[in-house]
């Protein structure tokens, strides 16, 4: 019985790393230069060999034909049986080996050798059984050609050097206008829609254009169309939403007529959803055009943070409070309310219990303990009316909370928790004492997108507009007023906004520091959990936004 042979396992080669030199070996400029370089070399090196064979062949030949002319003179001298006149000799000291079984076997022959340290040229031929040679210095014709080697290494590295010099400056001229296009589509992907490269090639329909300025044409096109597109959209929407205004306010004031029963409180909870989602849009509207302003004042984080943790009873129950590091900073108390109470509600709303707010120096965190953030707004961020699986919510707080962010100068940020859950990080611009600054001066304001500066007195929060469900209420202006200092989204709109009785300040409890960490009792939940903005987030088995 014959035994099956083995099978060998199949024989699995591994790819080599590859091997990547650095960063800047990857840019055109050091690939032209490589290019033109090695490209340079190796024409050089044609040439000069070219050159080189030629007229060393051409030396050569004439030192050949020199050194046969005399060795026929002389082999007509000795087969006469005249005197030589010492220059021709049978079986000469020095005389190559070589050349002489040339002329033993009857043939003539030339030949280059060093004779005494010098180079000679030998010719040779038969006579009486020996070799009768010649020989004439050959020295001459080797300076020449050595002298010739270096005039074409020399000229080579010259050229060679002239045409990587201009062939650098051309290829950097290219570029530094890729560089420009290039910085250009950044300033423009990060929001600056004015930026354009305006290449004069594209502007003189006289000069022609090469592919660069064509790039250049088209992105300067392409940004001008973008930002017409987007004004036009910021128009729309706080249009619409402006319009919208004044028949919710009248809608609402008939929905309280309505006797009471069930469908009056379905029409006053949809009246409220609209009015908030019509604030939120005005919010959208006014942060997108760059026209929110910033109140700037010192203020206490730990205390400011536990004001919206109390009042976050709105949106649920729940909410504890640690504080790690107390510090002070410099910041707009309405906004920074505003951030945190939809970032408190987008937790309640489709989180998971408990939600910790963490106060750790100019560092506040919020997280819960639900499926965590989806991986497109982990990603990209938070994008409005963006909700998944059928979640409640319009998609609109955590964008508000992120543009709100960026009026203040902080900056927000959102990751899933080590233990699981959703984790929102926002980092406030710390307050220096002016002893402690640099230049001993005033702070400045940070940086707000194109928003206005408040005037200057004018501390404490400004009235805010559609408080969210969790953020503190005091202060804030009801339903269809703008923020103080901030103009309106239509002309139009003072005189057609009704305002409304502000409802009463709630006070806040002292702060008093006794411990590393102080965690608040949960809040209790609220008569009214519609009003307010709908926070973009999902249920706890959907994904928020």
């Amino acid at each position: 019985m014959t035994r099956p042979a083995p099978v060998r396992p199949a024989r699995r080669w591994r790819r080599l790393p590859l091997l990547r030199g650095p960063a800047w070996t990857a840019t055109l400029t050091w690939k032209a230069a490589v290019f033109i370089t090695v490209m340079c070399c190796a024409l050089a090196a044609l040439l000069g060999a070219l050159v080189h064979v030629s007229v060393t062949r051409q030396t050569v030949d004439q030192a050949r034909e020199k050194a046969l002319s005399k060795l026929e003179a002389v082999t007509d001298a000795y087969e006469a049986g005249e005197a030589a006149d010492g220059s021709g000799a049978v079986d000469p000291p020095g005389l190559p080996p070589g050349l002489r079984e040339l002329a033993l076997s009857g043939q003539r022959g030339t030949m280059v050798s060093d004779t005494g340290g010098r180079p000679t040229m030998w010719a040779a031929g038969p006579a009486d059984g020996g070799a009768l040679a010649v020989r004439i210095d050959y020295t001459l014709s080797a300076q020449t050609i050595a002298g010739l080697d270096r005039a074409i290494v020399g000229s080579s590295a010259l050229a060679i050097g002239a045409t990587l010099l201009a062939g650098a400056f051309s290829v950097t001229r290219v570029t530094r206008r890729l560089h420009l296009t290039a910085q250009v589509a950044r300033r423009i992907s990060g929001g600056d829609l004015d930026a354009r490269v305006n290449d004069p090639r594209t502007r003189d329909p006289a000069r022609g254009e090469d592919e660069v300025a064509a790039v250049s044409g088209a992105l300067d096109t392409m940004a001008a169309t973008l930002q017409g597109k987007l004004l036009s959209e910021q128009r729309f929407t706080a249009d619409v939403a402006h319009e919208l205004r004044t028949p919710l306010t009248g809608l609402s004031a008939a929905a309280e007529l309505l006797p009471p029963g069930r469908p009056a409180e379905l029409v006053r909870d949809r009246v409220n959803r609209m009015r908030a989602l019509t604030e939120d849009l005005l919010e959208i509207s006014r942060l997108d055009a760059g026209r929110e302003t910033v109140d700037l004042d010192v203020h206490e984080l730990a205390p400011l943070a536990e004001r919206v943790v109390r009042t976050a009873g709105t949106v649920g129950s729940g909410t504890d409070l640690t504080v790690v590091r107390g510090t002070r900073v410099e910041t707009d108390r309405r906004r920074l309310e505003r951030v945190l109470g939809n970032l408190i509600s987008n937790a309640h709303r489709h989180g998971a219990r408990p939600v910790v707010v963490s106060v750790d120096g100019p560092v506040v965190s919020v997280r819960d303990h639900g499926p965590g953030y989806p991986r497109y707004l982990l990603e990209h961020g938070p994008q409005r009316f963006r909700t998944e699986s059928g979640g409640s919510g319009h998609g609109l707080g955590l964008t508000i909370a992120v543009g709100q962010a960026a009026v203040l100068g902080a900056e927000l940020e959102f990751a899933d928790a080590p233990g699981g859950g959703a984790l929102a990080r926002l980092t406030l611009p710390e307050y220096a004492p002016p002893a402690d600054r640099p230049d001993g001066g005033d702070p400045a304001a940070p940086p707000t997108h194109g928003a206005t500066p408040a005037a200057p007195g004018r501390h404490g929060a400004a009235p805010a507009t559609n408080a969210p469900h969790g953020a503190a209420p005091q202060e804030a202006a009801p339903h269809g007023t703008a923020p103080q200092g901030t103009a309106p989204a239509d002309p139009a709109e003072a005189s057609e906004t009704p305002t409304a009785p502000t409802a009463p300040e709630t006070p806040a409890a002292p702060w008093v520091p006794t411990a590393p960490e102080v965690p608040v009792a949960p809040s209790a939940p609220a008569a009214h959990r519609d009003e307010g903005t709908d926070m973009p987030h999902t249920e706890s088995g959907d994904k928020r936004t």
